[in-house]
């Protein structure tokens, strides 16, 4: 007992308000909705951070014998900020329904009611609970080392040594546990693959399918996400039946990271491949880059084989086994130095054929797949032989080339869906708009980027910290809050957050590229011979009743 009424009269009135504006800080709008849950536990962390970062100015203050209030104007004090925090704390609290709820309805998603508040408060208030006693525990044991070190030294050095003495030992005893899970983190990713080389599904029997008996890529080295996009997909069976005449099998070329030593080798044998299925006889050749895992997502890549009738090859290669996040923190130069790769390679054997019989040469990427493919599309390379365009979804805020084109933008466009010149060379698209509609015809290269206007891995703005994003200075979009506004550092904090929530959007928002669309742009850039605007509709009804892999995404 008299531990515990230490414990609560060492609690900090001034350090948990400041807490609490950090909670209510939170609160605010952002780009993605966000369940009880995920914001009750961000509650509890924010005002740990916020009551931790009170005590470490209080102590400052008093290390530097700076003058204190008096007691009574003190007690005055804390209680005039105290009814302040906490009713502008409420009245925000109350206030997020409305703007949740606003964004949930433009997201097509269920509403939530004041049960969400009181799941949200009691899940901010565990949370905080379990870290400041964690804090709590923190304390005592310095209060312990240094009570040891006061026995035959100063109390000067002892404290002193006993900050460095408990952060040693919390040190030692995290690092094990944070470092290991880091490590197994990314070795389950590493062995998530290797383990499929030892359990590879039976080899595809048609000598067009990568990693037949035939091809020169081992089946068992491509993994499983380079396995999943050469079985997957439709064939020239299914296209047929949506086309109505006779369509050929679409070919997919894919070599694994494990296929090769360096970037170059797999970009080597991935055009030995090419030649192998004698891919440069179709209508039209997509390198694509995949995301960190190897992944390509079958929302982009089934429905423009339906668009060309099977007459069409897609390559790509892998270069991590790493979750994107990770991969883009561990290994982004050798994603880009993969797509560079493999695109030089390509586009050098393709420039020296005939250009009349050649296909129509195309790039393509999602999200950090999209980074790299702009990477390696260097048009200035490129001037004496161009490819003929190139299609980018999700593309991320640190992209140049993304950047230069967006601030290139005509001024009387927004951001978030900018319009370029007359339109003959990039258009954009999102979920609303579908890069048809421009005022001059397509030049002879095309370049379509998908962005979704409530994407934060698009959006997001490092220099938000202290100055508003500019898609913030526009009207909001249709599937953005009209409440969100621009507050120096808190807009920062719910844009980095939004980009870890952006994944688990509903579909056509956030980072949830939706498959119907894709179709729109893929027809603007690819231009299927004899396409239509019904044809679009047509294919979009087709991939919303789940008719081929890929096509439903939801």
């Amino acid at each position: 007992m008299h531990r515990l009424r230490r414990l609560i009269l060492s609690f900090s009135t001034r350090s948990f308000l400041l807490g609490l504006s950090f909670f209510a800080a939170s609160l605010t709008p952002s780009l993605i909705p966000r369940g009880a849950t995920e914001q009750g536990i961000l509650g509890g962390v924010v005002i740990a951070i916020g009551y931790l970062l009170g005590q470490t100015l209080s102590l400052i203050w008093q290390a530097a014998d700076l003058p204190r209030l008096q007691r009574r104007i003190g007690k005055m004090f804390d209680l005039l900020l105290a009814l302040c925090v906490v009713a502008l704390t409420g009245w925000i609290l109350v206030y997020s329904l409305e703007w949740q709820n606003e964004l949930r309805q433009k997201m097509s998603m269920a509403p939530v009611e004041g049960r969400h508040l009181l799941q949200l408060t009691g899940l901010t208030t565990l949370t905080f609970l379990i870290l400041y006693s964690f804090g709590a525990l923190i304390a005592a044991l310095f209060h312990w080392v240094r009570g040891k070190f006061y026995q035959f030294m100063p109390p000067r050095r002892a404290n002193v040594l006993g900050v460095l003495t408990v952060t040693a030992i919390l040190f030692v005893v995290t690092r094990d546990g944070i470092f290991d899970r880091v490590v197994a983190s990314l070795d389950q990713s590493y062995e998530t693959a290797q383990e499929l080389f030892d359990v590879a599904p039976p080899l595809p029997t048609l000598p067009h399918q990568s990693g037949s008996p035939a091809s020169l890529i081992d089946w068992a080295a491509m993994g499983q996400p380079g396995r999943d996009f050469v079985l997957s997909g439709p064939d020239a069976k299914a296209i047929s039946a949506f086309t109505g005449k006779p369509a050929m099998e679409p070919l997919r070329v894919y070599v694994g990271r494990a296929n090769g030593e360096t970037p170059q080798e797999r970009a080597e044998l991935a055009l030995a491949e090419l030649i192998r299925v004698d891919a440069f006889a179709r209508e039209v050749l997509i390198v694509t880059s995949p995301t960190g895992t190897g992944w390509m997502d079958p929302g982009s890549h089934d429905p423009v084989e339906y668009m060309h009738n099977g007459n069409i090859a897609t390559v790509s290669v892998q270069y991590s086994y790493l979750q994107s996040p990770l991969a883009l923190i561990l290994e982004t130069r050798t994603g880009l130095d993969q797509a560079t790769a493999l695109l030089e390679v390509v586009h050098d054997y393709w420039s020296g054929l005939p250009k009349d019989s050649r296909p129509r040469l195309y790039a393509h990427g999602l999200s950090l797949g999209a980074w790299s493919s702009m990477y390696a599309t260097n048009l200035f390379r490129l001037l004496d032989d161009p490819i003929n365009g190139a299609f980018w979804a999700g593309p991320p805020f640190p992209s140049r080339f993304w950047h230069s084109i967006q601030v290139a933008r005509n001024a009387d466009s927004p951001w978030v869906l900018p319009k370029v010149g007359r339109g003959s060379l990039v258009r954009y698209a999102n979920h609303v708009q579908d890069a048809s509609d421009a005022p001059r015809a397509w030049g002879q290269m095309r370049i379509a980027f998908l962005q979704y206007s409530s994407d934060p891995i698009v959006f997001y703005e490092p220099r938000s910290l202290w100055r508003a994003p500019p898609w913030m200075n526009d009207p909001p979009a249709e599937d953005v809050s009209r409440h969100l506004v621009f507050i120096p550092i808190v807009t920062q904090f719910q844009l980095a957050l939004d980009m870890a929530l952006s994944f688990g959007a509903p579909p056509g928002h956030g980072h949830a590229y939706y498959a119907r669309d894709y179709i729109s742009p893929w027809a603007e850039v690819t231009a299927p011979e004899g396409w239509t605007r019904e044809d679009t509709k047509r294919l979009r009804a087709h991939c919303d009743l789940g008719v081929g892999l890929g096509c439903r995404n939801d």
